[in-house]
């Protein structure tokens, strides 16, 4: 073959996996986001891969849109890995969609991406989020000058160990200070019978007292925390301990801006910029009953218009870019609480749960809240340990997906830390989970997962092929929830499409087996067995590491994930629920189960990066409510729902199995 024809037919290769690659392109925008494309040209175009979810800002894309014509408007919605343009003609878009598919360009961390351009008629984008900040949350721009902003970095002394004044602790991924009180993270909390000798710094004597004479606080702190944040950094989503620090908590910022996400129970979302100098005071809802936390990344979602610099990110998808972090310190001023907290959340206060115990609830509001706090803070907070433990795959979960056809699209709902996600690279996984922390690690091994609800997954209608949910339906606290879980996997399939369905079971022994995790049963090697529960309960909307480094070689892989150790009552005291003994039988259908949260959960450089396992002691222990079903129950609920066939119903290893079908 002479040189010619050589070049001919590299550049023939070269042009069919272009092709390839843009078809993909078109088919992932329909398949995962329902966004269709069009053959013929039209002033609007598709832009795969050019969104800020993969890492683009507004900055980068723009400047190379505009090099083809003149943009009428381009927007970028948050998370998302695609923007839309919409030129002033069709010449003009023709023209980007010749001149920039397959243009390469580098973000701003050095990665390439390859753009991807389809025509599409509409630009178009529904705005989502709420558009007020939580009740009893403030922000104030700019109280302190750049001069004291200036002082109090410099009075900070880093390399001071302890003395007198204050504590000094080292922190995955940032350092901190305490002064006043020391606040202890294994515990959460302060001994408030320690103070620390010094009290607060002079240097916040009259800052703390101008803010109080304009009315920014009420009451004056003798607790504080600076922390120092490296860049891409963050902390997980936590309510700070109702019985340790009193209503009022304020938290000053100094350095880079950064984007701190407040949760509230039912999955709502707000994301609210603290800018260099602001001020963010937490009272009453905000305080109590909403979490803050920062997400660890490299860049925010942020507003690109100059005037907004505070406040709500809104979801205004024309006015969207990416900033990159910097390196960040907070003052965090509280005053320690000397008497029990008496607030209007008693589910989410540690004062008052002992007084209003868990129960079985009687309403869906109180079951959600009861899910709120023994199911997803639970998952939240154990989630790096939680996958440490999660490794090997179960045969017959394996089985089902392995006989899928190639191309099927599935959808894990509660997929955990995705180990079920890589079993067959024949089809086209996407994962869910409620779990920030475990889709974040699910992310980080390179596979399709964002945050929702499982009762309200954010796909359409007859999408998938197949859907799985292991493990995750007996999280849910009463059965008309229980059975909305289930109608919205058969929501998902489309006709003919199938659903594997795992549950805990009440029956630990059944046909003369007893189950795995029973009390002093181990492994043909002596080692005590570490189960595999695949996943929490997914329950809102965002968008990729096998860590199973914990696991012992050549044990059974189960289901069931009943830490090593029994664990009586006397953590949650006079509870209505009953808490389970680990590796026993159960008594009851409802009950919260143990999670003994062991110090250094596994040693994988990933998980600390993720900042997912928290700085606890070796004996935490969180509680996690269950439903467990008894025989017959789940294949029951599944008869109840319509346009259903049940394929098949199975026990296996301590779970209630059912293999459904979509008529």
């Amino acid at each position: 073959m002479d040189s010619n024809h050589q070049s001919n037919y590299k550049l023939n290769k070269t042009e069919k996996k272009f092709l390839r690659k843009q078809i993909k392109a078109r088919h992932t925008l329909l398949r995962h986001e329902g966004i269709e494309t069009v053959s013929y040209a039209t002033q609007n175009l598709v832009v795969a891969n050019g969104g800020l979810g993969n890492g683009v800002s507004r900055n980068q894309l723009l400047p190379v849109l505009e090099n083809c014509g003149l943009v009428d408007v381009l927007l970028m919605p948050p998370n998302k890995p695609y923007s839309f343009v919409r030129y002033k003609n069709t010449e003009e878009s023709k023209k980007a969609y010749v001149t920039l598919n397959g243009k390469e360009i580098v973000d701003d961390i050095g990665q390439k991406i390859i753009l991807y351009l389809n025509f599409v008629e509409k630009v178009q984008w529904k705005e989502l989020g709420l558009q007020v900040l939580p009740p009893g949350l403030m922000v104030v721009e700019d109280v302190i000058s750049s001069e004291d902003e200036k002082m109090l970095l410099e009075s900070i002394n880093w390399t001071e160990g302890i003395d007198n004044q204050n504590v000094q602790k080292s922190l995955k991924h940032r350092r901190v200070k305490h002064f006043g009180y020391e606040f202890h993270y294994e515990t959460n909390n302060v001994d408030k019978n320690k103070p620390l000798p010094g009290g607060l710094p002079e240097i916040c004597d009259s800052i703390l007292e101008k803010w109080m004479k304009e009315g920014y606080i009420k009451h004056k702190p003798d607790q504080l925390t600076i922390n120092q944040y490296e860049p891409g950094h963050g902390i997980p989503a936590h309510i700070d301990t109702h019985s340790a620090f009193e209503d009022e908590i304020i938290s000053l910022s100094l350095g880079a801006e950064i984007v701190m996400d407040f949760k509230h129970p039912d999955g709502v979302t707000v994301p609210v910029m603290l800018p260099p100098r602001s001020l963010l005071v937490m009272t009453g809802e905000s305080r109590y009953l909403w979490t803050h936390g920062i997400t660890p990344r490299k860049f925010d979602t942020v507003q690109a218009s100059e005037g907004h610099k505070s406040g709500i990110i809104i979801n205004d998808v024309g006015d969207l870019t990416l900033s990159k972090r910097g390196m960040r310190t907070s003052f965090t001023f509280r005053k320690v609480r000397q008497t029990s907290c008496n607030c209007s959340y008693p589910l989410v206060c540690d004062s008052q749960r002992k007084e209003i115990p868990p129960s079985s609830p009687e309403s869906d509001k109180e079951a959600s809240q009861l899910e709120q706090e023994y199911v997803h803070r639970v998952y939240e907070e154990i989630a790096g340990h939680f996958s440490s433990t999660r490794h090997t795959p179960w045969p017959r979960i394996v089985e089902f997906l392995k006989a899928l056809p190639c191309g099927s699209i599935v959808a894990d709902i509660g997929c955990g830390n995705g180990k079920y996600l890589g079993v067959n690279k024949e089809l086209h996984m996407i994962g869910c989970d409620r779990s920030q922390n475990l889709v974040d690690i699910c992310r980080a091994r390179q596979f399709q997962a964002f945050v929702c609800d499982a009762l309200a997954v954010p796909l359409r209608s007859e999408s998938c092929d197949a859907c799985i949910s292991i493990a995750v339906i007996h999280h849910f606290a009463t059965a008309e929830r229980r059975l909305a879980a289930l109608q919205e996997l058969v929501r998902l399939l489309r006709p003919g499409g199938k659903a594997l369905i795992y549950v805990w079971a009440m029956e630990q022994e059944y046909n003369k087996q007893k189950s795995k995790y029973l009390r002093g049963n181990r492994n043909s090697q002596g080692k005590k067995e570490i189960h595999s529960d695949a996943s929490m309960q997914g329950l809102l909307v965002e968008q990729m590491p096998d860590l199973d480094n914990q696991a012992s070689a050549g044990s059974d892989p189960s289901i069931n994930d009943f830490w090593d150790g029994g664990c009586n009552s006397s953590k949650v005291t006079n509870s209505k629920l009953p808490i389970h003994t680990n590796r026993t039988s159960f008594h009851s259908q409802d009950l919260l189960v143990p999670w003994h949260l062991k110090g250094n959960p596994g040693k994988d450089k990933r998980v600390e990066q993720l900042g997912t396992t928290g700085s606890h002691d070796q004996s935490s222990v969180f509680h996690r409510y269950y439903h467990v079903f008894c025989e017959g129950e789940l294949e029951a609920a599944c008869q109840t729902l319509s346009s259903v066939s049940i394929l098949q119903t199975y026990y296996d290893q301590g779970n209630w199995c059912v293999i459904l079908q979509k008529l």
